[in-house]
């Protein structure tokens, strides 16, 4: 039970707050009981569902999967990861001829995709990440020779 003062034109009340039930309130004023009778809003209940974010893919061991900043090596030019993110797509395959401005991977990153593009002409000689890898800045995506 909750209990209040309440002073109104120079009269003083104690009022008593008992149990609600359906919208039903026990009151007391100055020791006389009363029933009160709750207005009940009727708002709209609005619910959001926001998308939960993906699990990051793990191994058949249960480690993570990222990969690494490889060491530098071997022909061609290596298309390195400009951020750290997850590999979406990659639209291109081995022997294949690409340009400059083709697309050859898209990168998620900061919930962004994030075309990369192929930098030079060339012939796709080897792809290190698979969609779903999530890899770290500097991580060798493909090598164009």
């Amino acid at each position: 039970m909750k209990e209040y003062k309440y002073k109104i034109n120079g009269n003083t009340y104690n009022v008593t707050i008992g149990d609600i039930e359906n919208d039903i309130a026990q009151v007391e004023v100055n020791g006389i009981p009363y029933k009160v009778e709750l207005e009940a809003s009727k708002k709209p209940v609005t619910i959001v569902k926001t998308p939960r974010p993906a699990a990051a893919p793990r191994t058949e061991t249960g480690e993570k999967v990222i990969s690494k900043p490889a060491a530098t090596g071997g022909a061609g030019s290596q298309i390195k990861a400009p951020l750290p993110g997850t590999v979406l797509s990659i639209p291109v395959k081995v022997g294949d001829e690409v340009k400059a401005a083709d697309t050859v991977l898209v990168l998620e990153a900061m919930k962004m995709e994030n075309a990369i593009h192929a930098g030079r002409d060339g012939k796709v000689t080897s792809i290190s990440v698979n969609p779903g890898d999530a890899v770290l800045e500097g991580a060798t995506l493909l090598t164009i020779g």
